[in-house]
Order: structure tokens, then C-alpha cells, then sequence
């Protein structure tokens, strides 16, 4: 009998994945000072591509400079010549060409960070209304984007994948989870516009429709086009899974070739398995915390309404949860994303039967397991000390990937939290915009 996590899955434009798991997207943080393409790309991207999986997304590559999700993030802007000079296009070229060495696709994550772009890197975010992010007074209140900056924007997200084809990489992702700017104008929350780009779904939608249609006529129908979306903010008053499942139904005639599900933002950052705020927190659904994968249990109902190829992200850790969810048919693709970060040939040794369980360090991690210091404490602080120190922790073993060095998992958490701010704030101060 076939193994279900190694069948081929073919796309609707007509490419063909290997196999059923795919690298989700994590940002990199590699980029020089100039935004450009490094050779630690280079290096982490061909370890990733021989490490079996399927399919890899790039972390988000920025289309605007100025408005950056961290340092270190690549930038293709095309107002600014060195975005896209020779030299800022060999950079790109190398990175895709290194990334599909195993024969896998490689698909690069286009996306703007909008309001959630933090003031040691922005001065001035923007978003679809002034709602400033609230965490502890490190983002400014936002500008609310004009009409023609939003149809601007959109052929800015068209000339990018137009870019990225041919430079390489084998698809895009237009980005539009996470409360990052595509997903803030699908936000009730933070998007009180009273014009064409706000109000009613269909109008909080079309900045994403738009931008859909926009990369499908640029990229042509042959190549791959994809996107990400949150299967509920988790936020009382925002993009709701209701909400979710109409955009789905708005997507169904918009030529893409694979929806991935998620959720979460920065004030609720259930992307990561926590939660923020208690007093903003829409309560996850009792049946979805017992499962293995953490939107899995939404992406059912959005299957319902989809009818393009679906790939869930989050949690998944066990081969039995994989070929579950794959059964189900509530998903077509396993997004996987932290387990690289340890162990780059992770998914050549789960298909090759060599392993059942993916490894998993949050918990040993965090400061405490349970009570007021975990990542479910009432208080805010500790809540954060625990996510981004573990993130901050995956992201030290992604930086020793990057180098040539094999991961240090005896590093404790706390020390690689302020390892990873000080890497962050050293790179803001050498960025030359």
C-alpha cells in the first residue's frame, strides 16, 4: 500500500508536488543591510531542499522596504532600482536555485507587514484604518493607506511574483494571514473604512481578491499561485471563521492552486499553539484543542466551501496525525514548519519510515509548563517572555543552519531570547533604505 505521505499531488495550473509535506513558512531574518538575498539563504534553502519535503515557502519577502516585518527580511521593492538590479537578482537566483536541489518546489511568500511592523525597523506602518497594535509600545500607530496607494500596492504584489518566476522560484504565496496588511483589511477590527476596501465582507475582501487576480494575470496560468489565510483571528470582533468561509467561497473563482489554513495574529498568536489577551480572546473549540493539528478541525468546515487543493499548518507532529488528516480529506498538504529548524531531513526520514514523531522543544522551553509563568498565564508579559523565547530559541537553530553549523539544542531558552533581540536590533542599525 502506498504511503499516503509520499503520493504525488498534482495542482490545478498542472505542476506536481512529490510528496504531501511541505516546509511552511518562518521568516529568515538573513538579509543584509540592503534587504538582498544572502549566501546563509543559500545555505539554509539547500539544507531544507535535501531534507526531502515536497514543497518549502519562503518566509515573507517584503514589497515595500520601508515597512518591514524584522530586520533581515528580503525586500523586493520595484520603486527602488537596487531592489532589482543584477546584483539583487543573482542574490535571488541563487537562493532558488539552491532551494530546489532535491527536486522540490520552492515557493516564494510575498507579503507586506502592515501595521504589525515594529518602530525599530518603521517609522511610519500602514494599514487599512489608524488602529495602532497594542504590545507593550513597540508599533506605531499606523496611516491609513489611501485608494491609490491599495491599487499601487496591488500590481507592487504582481511585479513581485512576476520576479520571483523568473528568478527561479517554482510559485508564489500572496500572504494574507496573520494580521499582516492583506489580512488587517479582512479584519473588522482594523479595518473601519467607510469606502470600496471596507465595510461589508466583500469590500474587506477585495484588497485580497484584487491582489489574487492581479499575480494570476501577471504569472500567467501555468504557474503556480497560492495563499495563505487565517481560519479564524481569534479575536473578539475580528475576521471570524464565518467570515473565513465566505472569503474561501470569493477565492473559489480567483485560479489558485493551494489554499493554506491558519490562524492568528500578533495579539493572539495561535499560529504558535498560545493564546494572547484573555479579555480579547475568542475561545478555540473544544474539539480543536484535543486534536493534534491546531485549525485542523476548521479546515473541515472550510473544505466544505473550497474547491482548490488545501494544506493545513500547525501542530502536526505524528505520522498517525498526518495520514489521519490526509484521510480525512479535510487536507491535501501537511504544513510543517519548527521541526526543520532541528532537524533539517526530518521529512526524508519520516517518509523513508525511519521515524513516526517529529521532534517538539516548546514545552521543554517555556519557563514553566503550567501556572502564572507558562504561556497560558493571565499576564501579558509572561505570555510573551514564553512565545518569543521559544521562537527566538527555533530561530537561533535556523541561524546555526544558515552558518554550515549543525543545531545546538542544549541552548537554553532565555539565553537564545536575547541572543535573537540583540541579532534583530544589531541588523536594524545597519539597514541602509
Amino acid at each position: 500500500m502506498t504511503d499516503p505521505l509520499s503520493q504525488a499531488l498534482r495542482l490545478p495550473c498542472g505542476a506536481v508536488l512529490p510528496n504531501r509535506l511541505c516546509k511552511a513558512a518562518m521568516t529568515e531574518g538573513l538579509g543584509d543591510g540592503r534587504l538582498r538575498a544572502t549566501d546563509r539563504h543559500v545555505r539554509l534553502y539547500r539544507a531544507w531542499s535535501e531534507g526531502g519535503a515536497g514543497l518549502h515557502i519562503t518566509g515573507n519577502v517584503m514589497i515595500d522596504r520601508h515597512v518591514l516585518e524584522r530586520p533581515g527580511n528580503v525586500a523586493i521593492d520595484p520603486r527602488h532600482p537596487p531592489s532589482v538590479d543584477a546584483e539583487a537578482i543573482a542574490r535571488l537566483r541563487a537562493w532558488a536555485s539552491a532551494g530546489t536541489v532535491g527536486g522540490n518546489g520552492l515557493w516564494m511568500q510575498v507579503s507586506h507587514a502592515g501595521r504589525q511592523s515594529p518602530r525599530y525597523v518603521t517609522r511610519q506602518p500602514v494599514g487599512p484604518s489608524d488602529v495602532q497594535l497594542d504590545l507593550l509600545g513597540n508599533y506605531a500607530r499606523p496611516r491609513a493607506l489611501t485608494e491609490a496607494e491599495i491599487l499601487e500596492l496591488v500590481q507592487r504584489f504582481a511585479q513581485v511574483a512576476v520576479i520571483a518566476r523568473d528568478c527561479g522560484f517554482t510559485g508564489v504565496q500572496v500572504h494574507g494571514a496573520h494580521g499582516y496588511l492583506l489580512s488587517s483589511f479582512l479584519s473588522p477590527v482594523t479595518n473601519r473604512r467607510t469606502d470600496a476596501w471596507g465595510g461589508s465582507l466583500a469590500n474587506r475582501a477585495r484588497f485580497l481578491l484584487e491582489t489574487v487576480r492581479a499575480v494570476r494575470a501577471a504569472v500567467g496560468p501555468d504557474y503556480p499561485v497560492s495563499v495563505k489565510l487565517n481560519s479564524d483571528d481569534f479575536r473578539k470582533g475580528g475576521f471570524s471563521h464565518e467570515d473565513c468561509l465566505g472569503v474561501v467561497g470569493l477565492l473559489n473563482g480567483a485560479g489558485i492552486d493551494l489554499l493554506e489554513i491558519s490562524g492568528g495574529n500578533y495579539e493572539q498568536p495561535r499560529l504558535l499553539g498560545v493564546s494572547g489577551r484573555d479579555d480579547d480572546a475568542v475561545q478555540v473549540r473544544a474539539s480543536t484543542r484535543v486534536r493534534e493539528a491546531y485549525f485542523l478541525d476548521y479546515a473541515a468546515a472550510i473544505r466544505r466551501v473550497a474547491t482548490m487543493p488545501m494544506m493545513v499548518t500547525g501542530g502536526f507532529r505524528t505520522r498517525a496525525g498526518m495520514e489521519a488528516a490526509l484521510a480525512s480529506g479535510d487536507t491535501d498538504l501537511i504544513g510543517l514548519a519548527r521541526p526543520f529548524c532541528t532537524h533539517p531531513d526530518a521529512a526524508r526520514r519520516l517518509l523513508a519510515g525511519e521515524i513516526d514523531t517529529l521532534p517538539a522543544f516548546e514545552h521543554r522551553l517555556y519557563l514553566r509548563p503550567r501556572g502564572r509563568l507558562s504561556p497560558a498565564s493571565p499576564w501579558l508579559l509572561a505570555k510573551m517572555v514564553n512565545v518569543l523565547g521559544a521562537q527566538g530559541w527555533y530561530y537561533q537553530q535556523m541561524d546555526r543552519l544558515a552558518d554550515g553549523r549543525a543545531p545546538d539544542l542544549s541552548r537554553g531558552m532565555l539565553r537564545s531570547f536575547a541572543r535573537y533581540w540583540w541579532n534583530d536590533l544589531s541588523k536594524a542599525a545597519q539597514l541602509r533604505r
